[in-house]
């Protein structure tokens, strides 16, 4: 098997070329070329779904709003129904989502980044390395990383 690739919420933003948060889709979508061409397998957290959603919500047109809400809803549709270059990862149970919440005490104390020594881990962010954790557990031969314009999460990347 190939890489295993968690996209980011920066990473998709740009694929979806959602505006105000797109000024680095031409690096972005070379990179994915070469990485479909290199037969990397590519998942989609619902995290970076939600935030996405969170960043459409925000823009200032309503008409742009509902533009880029339904490119949103129609992406991730042909995610689940395996008709885009990435799967969207699984739900967590309720056990296993109260197993990640009792983590977020711990991880919101842990500095982001060197850079960012006032801001500790969002829950969505923990979601996103939970999920590369259960991949990493079901993939040990295989590289797992999660695909980030964000120095916090483009660190999280597992060589076997």
């Amino acid at each position: 098997m190939n890489d295993i690739v968690l996209l980011d919420t920066s990473v998709y933003l740009n694929v979806l070329d959602v505006p105000g948060f797109n000024q680095d889709r031409v690096v972005v979508l070379n990179e994915f070329g070469r990485s479909i061409n290199a037969g990397d397998y590519f998942l989609l957290p619902l995290a970076a779904v939600w935030e996405t959603g969170n960043h459409i919500a925000d823009l200032a047109d309503g008409q742009t709003r509902r533009r880029f809400g339904e490119k949103l809803v129609g992406d991730v549709t042909k995610a689940f129904q395996g008709q885009a270059p990435y799967r969207a990862t699984h739900f967590p149970d309720r056990d296993e989502f109260l197993r990640w919440l009792g983590d977020f005490p711990e991880m919101v104390m842990r500095r982001k980044t060197v850079k960012k020594l006032r801001e500790g881990i969002s829950l969505a962010d923990l979601s996103i390395i939970k999920e590369w954790e259960r991949n990493c557990r079901l993939h040990p031969m295989t590289r797992v990383r999660i695909w980030s314009l964000d120095a916090d999460l483009a660190g999280y990347d597992r060589q076997p």
